[in-house]
């Protein structure tokens, strides 16, 4: 294929100090793996072709598999848990040394800002050391026995081979988040990376062979082909499938793990309410606000998509939010003076329209944003952060999560009403609310439908926080103390007549 990489992108590949690190091949088998057949990766910023991945099939999944099953049985019975600690603990200082390199990458092929790519590896890189600590925290138990003379003793050990499919929002966090529980106690992985950003997928998992994990523990299979990866899910040497994704290509995935009764995690959409109380601290609100709303342009899975205000403070809530929001520079990621970046895609940028158009068509009023910058790159996947008020759940923007920097303004009079508002969707990742009333606090948090929380605060993620939701937004949790259970069964050992 034709690579017509932008000026710009060139000029930022120029100053990696591992230039290394930007990879287009696959790695299968302790391999890098390319192939005659590639894909394009865009630059959001320009449109542009950033450079070719390889495109690989479904035969290189079997191989990846077969050869981590492999891996798998060597590493978890021939390394202690202190010496796989170890090993992502050299992992972690690689990406914390290369974090710079990895940023610049990542805001090429995915387009957030350079201060939220560096931030974002940071925050990969803390999942790598949290579980580098927590591998050997795998307690068993001792189980008093209801019969004479026996003992029950529970172990946990490691599932096996893992399929891993991540998203390309956060494509550093959503891989460690992952593959770090996964190695900790034992297990191998094959990664499918999003086709959008395998660039920043394919220089962690080099950061990882340079670290000293067996090369036949981890795999990378890039592809297009949809149908080549359904190989993880329905492989019954694959013992465990973790996604991050839509709600749909979830359901879908676990339809076909179910096939072979396959653990799995299933991080899917959202619709997180976003609700201020009338007696809430009002910038604190905005500040939380504006973190949870525009952080990625709005493209995380945890991003307040309903903004419901009490009628009282709506107004003072809505014009400081607007001055917030007019404060942003949207542009090139790489750009200083940046603080929005494109979205991933052109239909990131034509949804956001679309329900500015409907909401407005129903008679909500766009207080701020809804075009394109004129001062961006007219081929690059812009849209202003916009916000809108006076919308009512008649609006498709109520029920169809935007993912993009688009706030739209609900307002309600009661806290009952304000809760009801919330649930009602069948989506429960996040929920956040502001409140200066400590039971009103313990209330709502406990009466929202969702698996985070966030009260008086706009940030919920973190390594030692459990990460997940209910109803259609998924099962199982990551990071946190919970993370490695998802990548282990429990055995029991009954053992009897010890008086013999």
């Amino acid at each position: 294929m034709t690579v017509t990489t932008s000026a710009p992108a060139l000029e930022a590949l120029k100053t990696l100090k591992r230039p290394d690190l930007f990879i287009g091949d696959g790695f299968v088998a302790g391999e890098w793996v390319s192939s005659s057949k590639t894909f394009p990766v865009y630059e959001p910023s320009t449109g542009q072709v950033l450079g070719p991945v390889a495109d690989l099939t479904r035969a290189d999944f079997v191989k990846a598999i077969e050869s981590a099953d492999k891996g798998y049985r060597k590493y978890s019975t021939t390394t202690t848990a202190h010496e796989r600690s170890a090993l992502l603990r050299k992992w972690y200082d690689l990406i914390i040394a290369n974090k710079e390199d990895i940023g610049t990458i990542l805001v090429l092929e995915n387009g957030k800002t350079y201060a939220e790519a560096v931030g974002e590896v940071a925050y990969a890189a803390s999942f790598v050391s949290w579980f580098a600590e927590e591998a050997s925290r795998a307690y068993g138990d001792v189980i008093p026995s209801s019969m004479p003379n026996t003992t029950v003793l529970t172990l946990k050990q490691p599932v096996g081979v893992c399929g891993i499919i991540t998203p390309w929002n956060f494509p550093a966090a959503m891989i460690t988040r992952k593959i770090a529980p996964a190695l900790a106690v034992g297990c191998s992985v094959v990664i499918k990376p999003p086709s959008e950003t395998p660039y920043t997928a394919a220089a962690l998992v080099k950061l990882a062979m340079e670290a000293g994990l067996p090369a036949d523990v981890i795999h990378l299979v890039p592809t297009k082909d949809r149908d080549a990866a359904t190989e993880l899910c329905t492989s019954p040497i694959v013992k465990k499938i973790s996604f991050t994704g839509s709600t749909n290509v979830g359901i879908h995935l676990s339809k076909l793990a179910m096939g072979t009764m396959k653990k799995i995690s299933m991080e899917l959409g959202g619709n997180a309410p976003f609700i201020v109380f009338d007696d809430a601290d009002i910038d604190l609100a905005v500040q939380g606000a504006m973190v949870c709303k525009f952080r990625c342009s709005g493209q995380t899975c945890v991003c307040a998509n309903r903004l419901f205000v009490h009628k009282k403070v709506a107004a003072e809530f809505t014009a400081k939010l607007v001055a917030e929001v007019e404060k942003l520079k949207v542009g090139y990621g790489l750009s200083k003076t940046t603080t929005q970046g494109p979205l991933v895609n052109k239909g990131g940028v034509e949804k956001v329209k679309a329900h500015i158009k409907d909401a407005v068509s129903k008679g909500a009023k766009l207080e701020t944003g809804g075009s394109v910058p004129s001062d961006v790159n007219p081929n690059g996947f812009f849209i202003a952060p916009s916000i809108l008020s006076g919308v009512t759940t008649e609006m498709v923007v109520a029920r169809d999560e935007t993912f993009g920097p688009l706030a739209p303004i609900f307002q309600f009079e009661t806290e009952e009403e304000a809760v009801e508002l919330a649930n009602s969707t069948e989506f429960g990742l996040a929920g956040y609310f502001f409140s200066r009333d400590i039971n009103r606090c313990l209330r709502v948090a406990a009466s929202l439908e969702c698996g985070l929380v966030g009260v008086n605060s706009g940030k919920i993620s973190a390594a030692e926080s459990p990460f997940g939701g209910v109803k259609q937004s998924g099962v199982g949790r990551e990071g946190s103390m919970y993370g490695l259970a998802e990548y282990q069964i429990i055995k029991a050992v009954t053992i009897g007549n010890t008086n013999v």
